[in-house]
C-alpha cells in the first residue's frame, strides 16, 4: 500500500472515530464486516472477552474470520476450548505460530527464556507471528477493554494501529468485566474452565497463575515481573510499515 493510500485510510478512521464511539458492540462489528469483508479478522486468545465477541460475530456474519497466535505453550483447557468453538460456530480457527519451534527457541536463547526475559519470549512467540498475520489483512478486531491495563485505557472503538499499519477495531472497549460475564451467561456461551479456578486472564502456562483474593484481575500474568502486556496492544510506531 502506498503512502497516499495509507493516509486515505487514516483519514477515514479519523472521520469515523467520533461517530463510532456511541455505537454498541454489534454495530461496530457490523460496520467492520461491511467495510472490510474477508479482509478483517477477529484475533482471540479465547478469554471471556474473546468468547463474547466470537458469539456476537457469529450472529452477524456466520463466515467471519477468526485467528489466534498459538505460542505452543497454551493450557490444555485453551486447546479444548478451540475445538468447542470450531464445532459450535462452524468456523476454522486460523492458527499462527512463531518461526521458532519451542525446541529451536531453547537452542538459540537458552532454557526457559520466559523466566529470564519474558519481553523477548513474547516478541518471538506472539508479536512477530501477529505482525505476519496482520500483513494479510486490512483490519483486525480485538476484545480488549479500556479498564484492563493502562496501555488499553485510551483504546477507541475504531482506530488506526500505527504499530502494525492497519485499522484496529475494539467493539467492547467500553464494556466492564461484569458486562462480559453477563453476556456469556445470558447467551450460554462456552468459556475456559480456568476462569472458574481464579484465572481471570489466561495466557501461556509458564507466565499465568491463579490470582489471590484482592488482587487485580491481571495480577496472574507475568507476576514476577513489572509487566502487564505481551506487546500486542502497546502503542508504538511500526518499525517496518507495509509498503
Amino acid at each position: 500500500m502506498s503512502d497516499q493510500a495509507f493516509e486515505r485510510v487514516r483519514e477515514q478512521v479519523r472521520e469515523i472515530q467520533p461517530i463510532a464511539e456511541p455505537w454498541g458492540a454489534q454495530q461496530v462489528l457490523q460496520w467492520a464486516f461491511e467495510k472490510f469483508g474477508s479482509n478483517v479478522a477477529i484475533s482471540s486468545a479465547f478469554g471471556a472477552e474473546g468468547m463474547a465477541l466470537i458469539d456476537m460475530a457469529s450472529r452477524i456474519r456466520p463466515d467471519f474470520r477468526l485467528f489466534t497466535v498459538d505460542t505452543e505453550f497454551l493450557f490444555p483447557e485453551t486447546y479444548n476450548l478451540m475445538d468447542q468453538i470450531e464445532e459450535r460456530y462452524g468456523v476454522r480457527i486460523e492458527k499462527v505460530y512463531s518461526l521458532l519451534s519451542p525446541q529451536e527457541q531453547e537452542r538459540q536463547h537458552g532454557k526457559a527464556l520466559w523466566s529470564r526475559n519474558p519481553d523477548i519470549c513474547c516478541e518471538l512467540r506472539k508479536v512477530e507471528p501477529l505482525r505476519r498475520k496482520l500483513g494479510e489483512l486490512e483490519a483486525w478486531i480485538t476484545s480488549i477493554r479500556r479498564d484492563q491495563t493502562a496501555f488499553r485505557a485510551g483504546a477507541r472503538k475504531i482506530e488506526w494501529d500505527a504499530k502494525f499499519g492497519l485499522v484496529k477495531i475494539n467493539p467492547i472497549s467500553d464494556w466492564s468485566h461484569k458486562q462480559v460475564w453477563r453476556y456469556l451467561h445470558d447467551q450460554k456461551v462456552p468459556y475456559n474452565p480456568l476462569h472458574d479456578r481464579n484465572f481471570p486472564s489466561i495466557g501461556c502456562t509458564h507466565c499465568t497463575r491463579a490470582i489471590r483474593p484482592g488482587e487485580d484481575l491481571r495480577a496472574g500474568r507475568w507476576s514476577d515481573f513489572a509487566k502487564t502486556e505481551c506487546g500486542l496492544h502497546v502503542i508504538e510506531p511500526a518499525a517496518n510499515p507495509r509498503s
